[in-house]
């Protein structure tokens, strides 16, 4: 079960020359990775252990932290005081897990104004968090967003195409890329019964909207991942020198398919967990199409603007109904 999740040292594409033999090889086990499974794991991406583990610390003070700490940065839904409506914590009433979700952490009250996209919000962290603990969250988006580019950078690559036409889809300060905390409490009962094989969930099966995210789970693992071809369901093992990475639907559209989102869930779990995914995801007014990858033809000449592809993708969950 477990080499069904490949595992890839990237140490190669970290000096972001694509062309060497080393990191050509590399790039072809994460296409193969891509094409055949929709996750892998990745090893030498330049995060310390000792960072990971600051950044867990971080998030499990914060949800181990009073209800009305926690609320200061709630969406609007949850506290009336403010403005924020996608961005902040949200209480486990909403899906049987707590969550946290800050944007780009450089985004300033005057961006959310001069950027006219409803998820460009700036969330005032120092309502909850230390300076110490905002500067390292601050960090750990940055190399979130460093290795998710490097990992995209690549991909273009094997279109023949110059890995710098990233620059147009992704663009700091506009992108819509998530930090999340999910945290998992002592859940009474679980959130789904898979109809698939009955299994209890602590977190539905679905798909990510993005184009990659880089996903640290703790020891505790639950995560699964299913088979495209055979339906089954397989674990994602627990590796303290991994962040775990799998493929979403704006990397299925631009790739016209060859590299789709792949379903996986969590299982449920009665003791306390927490996860931190990085949803890398382009800028709000990035113009979605098939050619930005693959050579133009006539009849991709639809495009779609990446903040509708995003909404459209999250009414199907919970916490997103606002």
């Amino acid at each position: 079960m477990k080499s069904y999740i490949p595992t890839i040292n990237i140490s190669s594409l970290l000096k972001c020359d694509f062309n060497s033999l080393s990191a050509k090889n590399t790039i072809k086990k994460i296409e193969k990775a891509c094409v055949e499974v929709g996750f892998f794991q990745v090893t030498a991406h330049g995060i310390s252990i000792k960072q990971i583990k600051n950044i867990c610390k971080i998030g499990n003070t914060f949800f181990n932290s009073s209800e009305k700490n926690k609320i200061k940065l709630a969406p609007k839904k949850w506290n009336k005081k403010n403005k924020n409506i996608y961005r902040g914590y949200f209480p486990n009433t909403v899906n049987g897990k707590e969550g946290l979700d800050l944007g780009d952490l450089k985004i300033t009250s005057k961006n959310s104004k001069e950027y006219k996209s409803p998820y460009i919000e700036y969330l005032n962290l120092s309502k909850s968090f230390s300076k110490a603990s905002i500067k390292n969250l601050s960090n750990y988006f940055d190399k979130n967003f460093f290795l998710s580019e490097i990992l995209f950078k690549s991909i273009i690559t094997l279109y023949k195409k110059d890995e710098n036409i990233s620059n147009f889809a992704f663009s700091r300060i506009k992108s819509l890329s998530t930090l999340r905390f999910n945290y998992y409490p002592n859940q009474i009962k679980p959130v789904e019964i898979s109809k698939q094989d009955g299994v209890a969930l602590g977190c539905e099966t679905h798909v990510d909207s993005g184009v990659f995210t880089v996903l640290y789970q703790d020891k505790k693992g639950g995560l699964q991942v299913q088979n495209r071809k055979n339906k089954k369901w397989y674990d994602v093992p627990f590796n303290k020198n991994a962040l775990i990475v799998n493929t979403g639907l704006a990397l299925e559209y631009l790739s016209k398919g060859k590299f789709k989102a792949t379903n996986h869930r969590v299982l449920w779990n009665k003791t306390k967990r927490i996860s931190v995914p990085f949803f890398f995801e382009p800028s709000y007014d990035f113009k979605m199409s098939y050619s930005f990858l693959n050579s133009p033809s006539k009849s991709d000449t639809k495009s779609i603007l990446f903040e509708k592809f995003l909404n459209k993708s999250l009414k199907k969950f919970i916490e997103y109904q606002r």
